[in-house]
């Protein structure tokens, strides 16, 4: 499924609209170039999540924690030298844990990533924006499918929240 964004708090609201969505065990990889609005989604995907807080990219810290209605682990892999790195983070403990883990750069680990997860690569720079969401595993295609259904219902021109009205 693709969405075309065209703006920071569209981009923000599509990453709202998964959050509302993810359960507990899940994994989202965030791919894409530099400025391409990974931290920005990932902003959307922690108020879907209900965390409360700044939401900021963990560069320097490489994961931070945000409480929500399920425990938020924010990675962002972009300063890891080698990939092998995340073992001495302890991030398996936080895949099996009982949150839901959001990895930008996650095209960098992929290979200490689980079989199933989620993959949403951004591109495109600006305002305007292609997020591209591709399953791994049948858990995350049938959540595909869901938001693609809330998409479809809500979106008009590739716009999140304007609904429909009565004549479309």
């Amino acid at each position: 499924m693709q969405v075309t964004t065209h703006s920071v708090a569209e981009t923000d609201a599509m990453g709202t609209l998964l959050g509302e969505k993810l359960e507990r065990g899940m994994v989202v990889a965030l791919t894409g170039e530099l400025g391409a609005g990974k931290t920005a989604f990932a902003r959307g995907v922690a108020r879907g999540l209900g965390a409360n807080g700044p939401v900021t990219s963990p560069t320097f810290t490489l994961i931070q924690e945000y409480a929500g209605r399920l425990p938020l682990y924010h990675f962002d892999v972009y300063r890891l030298t080698d990939p092998a790195e995340l073992e001495e983070l302890g991030y398996e403990e936080y895949l099996e844990g009982d949150g839901v883990c959001l990895v930008e750069w996650g095209d960098t680990v992929r290979d200490w990533l689980p079989a199933s997860y989620l993959e949403v690569h951004l591109s495109g720079y600006d305002t305007t924006r292609t997020l591209t969401f591709i399953p791994h595993g049948s858990r995350y295609e049938k959540l595909v499918e869901e938001l693609k259904v809330l998409v479809d219902a809500g979106f008009r021109d590739g716009h999140p929240g304007r609904q429909r009205g009565p004549a479309e």
